[in-house]
């Protein structure tokens, strides 16, 4: 039998030890419990649904189907046969919420959820070269999703980013855009705030309130800073940097911003050689500015702290939204980035309560795992996307697994042993197998999940990889043949083999 990593076994025996909530700050304690806040999410959506026909949502999934799905979301990975028979054995009433604590202290939480906000950031990149982040990116992610870093302070962070990309995963997000002012603050707006700003960076905005000086006015936080070119013992790299210098000597013959300016100025339309209007920084969600002439420094951490501020709904709002969604199947609004006054929510209330929440906890992740993955709506049985006409959150909605958990599901089914990226110059870990596997099947994860379609070159990845097929043989030392050897009876072989993967 396979050995589970996580030890239900000795698990399920101190089950009558276990106290507390493993892995949450202690702020959270003083904040509403999250089964509380379950329970009133469920209500309120019973009250929002409005449904005079009073359809019954599906039931509850059974211990099985729990335990493989909080696996899948929390860790993304499935359950070995040793966590399934211990958790189906636990006959205590609380086994979901301790086998979520459990999770959650779990160092693969953080990994899991460093790949989702990878690509988050990364899948909308301007060049390929920010892939060079990608390393510290990840590391930085998963040490901060484990130490449970509050949402705000990781915002802050990346907004006010600086330094080595390869050494500092806080400067993946600018990194990403290679410095570049409207690209950069596009990303911010879009990633933190839920709000698509960018469309109003030629005109006003066709369906939103925002006008095509606001979108400049938000790039004047940011044009002081670049990406500079650098070489570390041999071997090409950039760092993120801000000159507050008053020169302004950048060429305007090159796309690449290897210099930052003193100001941002707003192109002329009618005359694109003009050098435009000169921009001051305002904040455009509540008007909040900065004056012309400020450090760069003052200019991003007070953007930062406009924008995490506890007067700002938006921001908990779009953490809360896309979070849900991952876990629920469904937003709240889709898609998950696009949010902003007069777009539709198909559930006011009940968002505006867990964000408050959230907010008033101080933005702690894991509480809003542990809050989230407590609901009935998070806990009902999959069904396919609803039509327009049915009413929303009936059931969990099923989803196209990511790329990262497809591959540790082959990896943890078949024993697969996780290969690092190469070493020496090759340091950007796109030819680890992980990433070549993700280089095929990867999405968007702020795409539509219904939008999410198989490709020819997954099937024939699948039928034809040579990784995966070295460890689905029944040789010697893979995990079929050693099952075979191990068990003479077929049944039991299958039994094994339908737990493992199922």
């Amino acid at each position: 039998m396979q050995m589970s990593k996580y030890r239900f076994g000795q698990f399920l025996l101190a089950a009558v030890l276990v106290t507390g909530i493993v892995g949450l700050s202690d702020r959270v304690q003083a904040q509403s419990l999250p089964a509380d806040v379950a329970a009133r999410i469920d209500q309120l959506l019973v009250t929002e649904s409005n449904d005079s026909a009073q359809t019954t949502p599906v039931p509850l999934v059974d211990d099985e189907t729990f335990l493989r799905r909080v696996f899948m979301d929390l860790v993304g990975e499935p359950p070995t046969t040793e966590d399934v028979l211990a958790f189906s054995l636990d006959g205590t009433v609380d086994k979901r919420s301790r086998l979520v604590r459990q999770l959650l202290a779990d160092a693969s939480y953080g990994s899991n959820w460093a790949r989702y906000w990878r690509d988050v950031i990364m899948y909308r990149r301007s060049d390929e070269r920010a892939l060079l982040s990608v390393r510290s990116l990840e590391s930085y992610l998963t040490d901060a999703f484990n130490s449970n870093t509050s949402w705000d302070k990781l915002t802050t962070e990346f907004i006010t980013a600086r330094g080595d990309v390869r050494a500092n995963g806080r400067t993946a997000l600018i990194m990403a855009q290679m410095g570049r002012p409207e690209e950069t603050v596009a990303e911010v707006s879009r990633i933190f705030l839920g709000i698509q700003i960018q469309c109003a960076q030629c005109h006003d905005h066709p369906t939103d309130r925002w006008t095509r000086e606001q979108f400049h006015e938000l790039v004047a936080f940011f044009p002081r800073v670049a990406v500079r070119p650098k070489r570390d013992d041999g071997m090409f790299n950039f760092e993120v940097v801000a000159s507050d210098s008053p020169i302004e000597n950048r060429s305007r013959n090159t796309n690449n911003r290897y210099r930052g300016t003193p100001e941002h100025r707003m192109p002329d339309l009618e005359n694109p050689e003009a050098r435009g209007e000169t921009m001051k920084p305002v904040f455009f969600l509540t008007g909040d500015e900065v004056p012309v002439g400020s450090l760069d420094a003052d200019r991003r951490s007070q953007l930062a702290g406009w924008i995490t501020d506890s007067t700002n709904p938006w921001f908990a709002r779009a953490f809360v939204n896309r979070i849900w969604a991952e876990l629920v199947g469904e937003g709240f609004y889709d898609p998950v980035d696009d949010l902003g006054p007069g777009k539709k929510c198909s559930s006011p209330e009940t968002l505006d309560y867990l964000a408050a929440a959230f907010r008033e906890g101080g933005h702690d992740i894991k509480w809003l795992f542990t809050t989230i993955l407590s609901t009935d709506a998070y806990q009902r049985a999959s069904r396919g996307r609803r039509t327009f006409e049915e009413l929303p959150f009936q059931a969990n909605c099923a989803q196209p697994l990511r790329a990262d958990q497809l591959y540790s599901s082959l990896k943890t089914v078949l024993e697969i042993p996780e290969v690092n990226a190469t070493s020496g110059r090759q340091r950007s870990s796109r030819s680890s197998p992980r990433n070549v596997f993700n280089s095929v099947f990867g999405f968007d994860p702020s795409t539509r999940r219904g939008d999410v379609a198989g490709t020819i070159p997954q099937a024939l990845t699948m039928m034809n990889s040579p990784r995966i097929n070295q460890y689905a043989t029944a040789e010697k030392g893979r995990m079929l043949g050693r099952l075979l050897q191990e068990v003479a009876d077929d049944r039991q072989v299958i039994t094994e083999l339908y737990l493992r993967v199922l």
